[in-house]
């Protein structure tokens, strides 16, 4: 299959244009499918940084006075061209991530659009409250909080992008956003669509790097909030730095997701969401359930449908829509979840499927599944961030949930159950931003998104998010002479 050229007209997109300053540090572009270099950018230099915030606070001031219906109309009108060119860009995604375009197709520029439509539809809404006082009045209303700074990571580049600028924008924010080093491209297409839609030019910017450009945006004082999607160490650097400066934040970081299977559970559909919550884009997905707790009567049955299961796995070339898992993005991740293996053997745990590297170009890890394990093993407790589903098993409910929230994590959680009142009761009791019940990993744009406990701070997505974007002013009215002691 052909592949198609993803060099960017530059690496940078500023005050609505591409920008290029080759003196930064060069990034290539790797194919992780093959390990092919398909596109290089520059790290962005100080003086393109400079020009990226200078220009989000000269827009940004305009845009917060624009009509609200306004700039919804402008998010509608670029998740229109977002759809439209659903397929060239997740081609882009592709050779961005390595992640199959049969799956590219539907979860990347489709969802970023859905966001860019939900929140257009939701910026003439941001409302305040009144309150009385006697004869006096107060009222509050909600203002944005000027240039965001944006910090994606590399598995979801153009959703990443679309949610945290759809929010930012509708509530009459700038941002500039600094795409992961690794996955540089797909932010730009995001930006050049907006201007398109007809977005000021300057109120979303993009510029590449890593951790310094990502430094220098979080202290840089003409920024008012930070919003991180990462790992927990970037993420407490990264709130660490903002609190310097008394900047707002929102952390969208790691976890160690569990999944309780019940005794009742539908097993079809208990795999399906294991499979999505485990092997999906390779594993690398910061929600996912990578904990999968069975009761112990079904456990058996639920490792034999595992195991057919497995054989549906189709991996290929990724522009090639019949494959259906892809390798991982970088080779250093790679190479972190071989770690994780050998470490995982030497502890003790028993390879039920997969475990090694693919005899092929590229970086390319098995579908793998863990069983024999104990809850203080390295590949039960920490994040993993790969295709490796750990198996464990448990007797009573209240055992099960007690080890599910035995973690420092508290991003997500699932549960398998037929019964209606154990899984919401079960749901309630589990220590994490989000839970599926029975079903895993799924993340409309009308619904918050977000961790508890070291996975994070604050939401992404639905009305919630607009909060954090913006901050309320109260507003106190006198209706009466003003009395004073002297």
């Amino acid at each position: 299959m052909t592949r198609p050229d993803a060099q960017p007209a530059a690496s940078h997109f500023v005050d609505g244009a591409y920008v290029e300053d080759t003196s930064g540090d060069a990034i290539p572009v790797i194919y992780s499918a093959t390990g092919e270099t398909v596109a290089t950018v520059h790290a962005a230099t100080p003086e393109i940084i400079d020009r990226a915030l200078d220009s989000a606070t000269r827009a940004q001031t305009e845009w917060a006075r624009t009509d609200p219906a306004e700039r919804g109309r402008v998010l509608r009108r670029a998740a229109d061209l977002l759809r439209a060119r659903n397929r060239e860009l997740s081609v882009l995604e592709t050779l961005d991530t390595g992640k199959p375009l049969q799956e590219t197709l539907v979860a990347d520029a489709a969802s970023g659009a859905d966001a860019l439509e939900y929140f257009g539809g939701l910026a003439v809404d941001v409302t305040g409250t009144t309150m009385r006082f006697g004869d006096d009045w107060a009222y509050t209303i909600r203002r944005p909080l000027g240039v965001c700074a944006g910090i994606g990571a590399w598995n979801y580049p153009t959703q990443i992008a679309c949610w945290k600028a759809a929010p930012a924008l509708a509530t009459g924010n700038a941002m500039v956003f600094k795409p992961s080093e690794t996955t540089p491209l797909c932010a730009l297409k995001v930006a050049e669509i907006l201007v398109e839609a007809g977005l000021p030019a300057g109120l979303f910017n993009v510029i590449q790097g890593a951790g310094e450009v990502g430094g220098r945006l979080t202290t840089d004082p003409r920024v008012a909030k930070v919003s991180l999607t990462g790992s927990v160490p970037t993420g407490r650097k990264v709130a660490a730095a903002a609190a310097g400066g008394m900047k707002h934040v929102t952390m969208e970081l790691g976890g160690k997701s569990p999944i309780l299977v019940f005794e009742d559970a539908d097993i079809e559909d208990a795999v399906s969401g294991a499979i999505n919550g485990n092997f999906y884009s390779s594993g690398q997905v910061c929600s996912n359930g990578t904990r999968v707790f069975v009761q112990e009567d079904v456990a058996e049955a639920f490792l034999d449908r595992l195991r057919v299961r497995l054989d549906g796995v189709r991996s290929g070339d990724p522009l090639d829509e019949a494959t259906n898992f892809g390798p991982m993005t970088t080779q250093a991740q790679m190479e972190i979840v071989l770690r994780h293996l050998d470490t995982a053997r030497a502890e003790g745990a028993t390879i039920f499927a997969g475990g090694g590297r693919m005899a092929r170009d590229g970086f390319w890890i098995e579908p793998t599944v863990l069983t024999d394990l104990t809850d203080d093993m390295t590949c039960v407790r920490e994040e993993i961030f790969g295709p490796v589903m750990s198996v464990l098993t448990f007797s009573t409910e209240e055992e099960g949930v007690a080890r599910a929230n035995a973690t420092e994590y508290g991003l997500s959680a699932g549960l398998f159950t037929r019964d209606l009142a154990r899984a919401h009761r079960v749901a309630a009791r589990l220590e994490a931003g989000t839970i599926w019940i029975n079903q895993y990993n799924l993340t409309p744009a009308g619904m918050p998104f977000g961790g508890s406990k070291a996975s994070g701070i604050g939401r992404e997505n639905a009305r919630m998010a607009m909060d954090h974007f913006t901050e309320a002013q109260s507003i106190y009215v006198g209706m009466g002479p003003v009395e004073a002691s002297f």
